[in-house]
């Protein structure tokens, strides 16, 4: 299984890109017994336009061409809250049906509708607003919880057995 995260905006040096980079390792490095992954991260730039919905469409434009026909989790504030077993569980149901799989996050002014209507799955950190930069780095370590869940790993301290 083919994974992807697909993220507006560039991460700076520092404490973000590093929290990123380490679970990216670990999801590579677990992913290959499970066959999934390598995980590639591709960030794409802001639109340029001048209105929030034009810069929504162009960015939307760009994050659908890198998605291709994998499977899609949009991230976005308005998404459904998910446990990590049941993250796990969908995880699982991609590999199984040979889907690669994308997981995308807006930048500073969110996803469009475009990419959400085009979405298998629209998931939230929660009401509350928070950095894209944060956000990658909360979308990268659930995927690689939701690895760990699927190989039965320690990591996970949830309900066993649930995902």
């Amino acid at each position: 299984m083919r994974l992807q995260v697909v993220a507006i905006g560039r991460l700076k040096s520092g404490p973000e890109r590093d929290l990123v980079e380490r679970y990216r390792l670990r999801a590579d490095a677990l992913g290959r017994s499970l066959g999934v992954g390598p995980l590639d991260l591709h960030e794409m730039a802001e639109g340029r336009a001048r209105s929030a919905p034009e810069r929504q469409a162009e960015e939307a434009a760009a994050i659908l061409a890198r998605v291709g026909d994998a499977r899609l989790v949009a991230f976005d504030e308005r998404g459904a809250s998910q446990s990590s077993e049941d993250f796990a569980g969908q995880v699982r149901a991609w590999r199984d049906e040979g889907a690669g799989l994308a997981l995308a996050i807006g930048g500073p002014d969110g996803l469009s509708p475009l990419v959400r209507s085009r979405a298998q799955l629209v998931l939230s950190f929660g009401r509350l607003t928070l950095p894209h930069q944060i956000v990658r780095i909360l979308v990268v370590e659930q995927l690689y919880r939701a690895l760990t869940i699927l190989a039965g790993h320690p990591y996970h301290r949830g309900e066993p057995g649930r995902a």
